[in-house]
């Protein structure tokens, strides 16, 4: 079949099941992986087999890389300890059980190889997650499973190789080790680096269409340097993500952001859709690889098998939820410091304890000391505004057992367990063993977990819209944009800005506003400087922590918006 055919068949089926599967209760991954093994059911589809440096090379990178883009860095801080466990200590832990197991049930099969099973089947998949979103559950939930699906690949791919190198000569565990350790430092160091230059760069281009078009290729730009050293790409990548994510907003213009979102949603898509579609098409090879053995071996250790990671995951999730809850306990009793620090703040002294380290009253006025000891202050009253919104968010948020039910359950595996179980050398034995249990993992947990997960949420009455905007908030945000925007009026020359001021405590009442042409110029710069003083309130709130995350996103796409109809207006009218 031509290629080009091939390409409309699964646009078209993407199209179809994206539309379909809300319609008809199941999620749209599922859906895919049915139609695709539709396909080789017809006469003209040849066998299939995805070549693995195609899904982690070409299609991972950019997924995840999308994907962290849109993780919230803030909540992401606050659960680091609990997404690095989950992503290091979790997977090292399920990858050498499995593999145990896989040894005791398969007659012959070398423990490298067992282990290698168990990391390929070790990691949750970022694409899969997108199945938790959908499913109504707290935020914080989402954040965590999707930092760790983010991250454990870097834990699951070092342990493949050490136990692929392991079959032929020994490994050792400080070998081991230190590959670990220079895949995930040397990703942060790279990614780091790309997400930086991403934002300098792409920053002083203006033009719209070039500045996305350079975004495209972002992913691929952290994740080959990573690999050639050795480091972790796919980790690269998502690190690069995420210093783009955050530093965006400050360094992009709100027409780059709005069509640089479009442009990664529909790529997000296409890409996200041909894994699953592709894991479909590739199942019969697969199962005619086994030989003589059928899909009995296969079924018995894939059921097995999955079951051992559930549990395995049942215990982990059971102490993290133990721990955060002590860790709560612990951040509750921080909160009288909190205030007696505030108290001195208020008074005009820095604490002398801490951080920052620079102590004493505010310096006098008119002294050579006076903006350092406001610096001091202002450092001090963020750090408290940061720990206070630290301490409402985990008050807000906590963890209890019918939240840790659906971080057992939605551990689902998807592409990167598939592609990571292909790229075992051909000589490897037990390969296409290994391969068609790690398929079957994946697949079976995103039917029985993803089928599952909604009824399951709604039964634990967490899909009470407790993620949806509280209106208290939103008012309060709009009430310190407002703020922003009153404080960058009054400190204009404008003739306009009096007036103008009076519309914005009136709620920012334009739409009555019909100034002479002449002074549209004025007014227009008057309003689009408003919204930039707006908008850095609104990064330094995000910094601090002050509002979810979601809703601070919402607010700048509000001012997004503004910011565009004006430019437009601007345009017409000139």
């Amino acid at each position: 079949m031509e290629l080009e055919v091939v390409a409309i068949i699964g646009v078209l089926l993407v199209v179809t099941a994206s539309t379909l599967a809300p319609k008809i209760g199941v999620a749209s991954p599922l859906l895919l992986v049915a139609l695709g093994f539709g396909l080789t059911m017809l006469p003209i589809v040849e066998s299939v087999a995805i070549p693995p440096e195609l899904i982690l090379g070409g299609i991972l990178p950019p997924l995840l890389y999308a994907a962290a883009v849109d993780t919230p860095v803030m909540e992401f801080r606050r659960d680091l300890p609990t997404i690095s466990v989950f992503s290091v200590v979790l997977v090292a832990l399920t990858a050498v059980v499995v593999g145990l197991v896989a040894v005791a049930i398969v007659p012959g099969m070398p423990l490298g190889v067992g282990i290698a099973l168990g990391a390929v089947i070790s990691p949750t998949d970022a694409v899969a997650t997108s199945i938790v979103r959908k499913a109504g559950v707290s935020k914080r939930i989402v954040t965590i499973l999707q930092g760790e699906s983010l991250l454990n690949d870097a834990s699951a791919l070092v342990l493949l190789r050490a136990a692929v190198a392991s079959i032929g000569i020994g490994v050792s565990l400080l070998d081991v080790a230190g590959q670990f350790v220079w895949a995930v430092v040397g990703a942060l160091a790279i990614g780091g680096l790309v997400g930086w230059l991403n934002l300098v760069v792409r920053g002083r281009i203006h033009q719209v269409s070039a500045n996305v078009a350079l975004s495209l290729i972002i992913p691929f730009a952290a994740y080959l340097p990573a690999e050639e050293v050795g480091a972790s790409g796919l980790v690269a990548a998502v690190v690069a993500g995420l210093v783009t994510g955050y530093g965006t907003p400050a360094w992009m213009g709100a027409q780059v952001r709005i069509a640089e979102r479009s442009v990664w949603k529909t790529i997000e898509l296409i890409l996200e859709s041909a894994v699953f579609l592709l894991v479909g098409l590739e199942l019969p090879a697969l199962a005619a690889d086994t030989g003589d053995s059928g899909l009995l071996l296969p079924a018995v250790l894939a059921v097995l098998l999955g079951a051992v990671v559930v549990v395995l995951r049942v215990g982990m999730v059971s102490w993290s939820v133990w721990q955060l809850a002590r860790r709560h306990q612990r951040a509750e009793a921080g909160r009288e410091r909190i205030v007696h620090i505030q108290a001195k703040l208020d008074a005009g002294t820095a604490p002398r304890e801490g951080f920052p380290k620079a102590q004493g009253p505010i310096p006098r006025q008119g002294s050579p000391r006076e903006s350092a000891g406001r610096d001091r202050l202002g450092q001090w009253q963020r750090m408290l505004d940061r720990r206070r919104a630290d301490l409402d968010y985990l008050a807000a948020e906590r963890l209890g057992w019918p939240e840790g039910s659906i971080l057992v359950w939605a551990g689902m595996r998807g592409a990167i367990t598939i592609a990571a179980a292909q790229t075992l050398p051909s000589e490897v034995p037990y390969r296409s063993l290994v391969i068609l249990v790690a398929t079957m993992v994946a697949v079976g947990t995103l039917i029985i977990q993803g089928l599952t997960l909604q009824p399951l949420t709604k039964k634990l009455g967490l899909a009470d819209g407790r993620g949806a905007t509280d209106p208290g908030q939103w008012d309060a945000l709009q009430a310190e944009l407002d703020a922003a925007a009153l404080a960058r009026l009054s400190s204009s020359g404008n003739e306009h800005a009096a007036a103008l001021a009076e519309k914005w405590r009136a709620r920012l009442d334009r739409s009555d506003d019909d100034p002479q042409r002449p002074d549209i110029a004025k007014l227009t710069a008057l309003r689009l400087a408003v919204i930039d003083a707006q908008r850095s309130r609104l990064l330094d709130l995000r910094g601090v922590g002050s509002y979810p995350s979601t809703m601070v996103d919402d607010a700048l796409a509000q001012l997004d918006a503004t910011q565009i109809g004006i430019e437009l207006r601007q345009q017409y009218l000139e």
